[in-house]
């Protein structure tokens, strides 16, 4: 598989390009429109054919750049069937996946940041948005989000996975770049295996973060 991890430094932000080395199809997973012309760079000097670009929620933090990239390459943009958007090509269920060429991307519904995340999962490698993070997780204090239901998420579903799995986040603010599902049940410091659903709640409920610089542009 060819796979890059891309940054976007204003917000902090991850964007992944997975493709199939034999036969060139690409999708690429929460791209930023800052970003967008170096990702199409990129795409083309690879000789990839972008076949789907993927949101795993709709972001408060940075608008997507899921336009231009579909004006350029004509892929299809895809969503969560959650997602409270008209404009998107393809609506996944929880548990459906996309192909491009022999790999599978399984759509994985992890709400609780906000009522409409999805991770993404591909041989070993997990793509989690802003659900977890590494040595945290996504706030729940907006966009319906809640600290029970993210909680559940992340307990029932990404840490059911196997422990060697590769954890990719949509951000990282310290210069991280990967985690594993072992790593986070271990050392996560708001959810580890040693902490209650009740832990987990108070921690989210007293952050008290200002909000997104970009929400009132970014969410629709």
């Amino acid at each position: 598989m060819i796979f890059r991890q891309l940054f976007e430094p204003e917000t902090s932000t991850y964007t992944y390009l997975l493709a199939d080395e034999e036969t060139r199809e690409a999708v690429i997973i929460d791209s930023v429109i800052e970003t967008a012309e170096r990702d199409l760079t990129l795409i083309r000097e690879l000789g990839l054919n972008l076949k789907y670009i993927l949101e795993t929620h709709i972001h408060a933090d940075h608008i997507t750049g899921a336009h231009l990239l579909r004006k350029e390459t004509g892929a299809q943009t895809v969503v969560s069937s959650t997602a409270p958007v008209k404009c998107a090509d393809k609506f996944l269920e929880d548990g459906e996946a996309v192909k491009f060429g022999k790999y599978e991307l399984k759509s994985i519904y992890t709400p609780g940041h906000t009522d409409t995340c999805v991770s993404f999962l591909v041989d070993d490698k997990l793509f989690t948005g802003d659900a977890l993070l590494i040595r945290g997780t996504g706030r729940t204090d907006f966009q319906k989000g809640s600290p029970e239901t993210l909680f559940k998420s992340i307990r029932e579903k990404l840490f059911t996975l196997p422990d060697e799995t590769y954890i990719y986040p949509g951000h990282d603010y310290k210069g991280r770049t990967v985690s594993t599902v072992a790593e986070e049940k271990k050392f996560n410091p708001r959810l580890n295996m040693s902490m209650s659903q009740e832990d987990f709640v108070e921690i989210m409920n007293n952050l008290n973060l200002p909000n997104p610089k970009k929400i009132d542009v970014a969410v629709p």
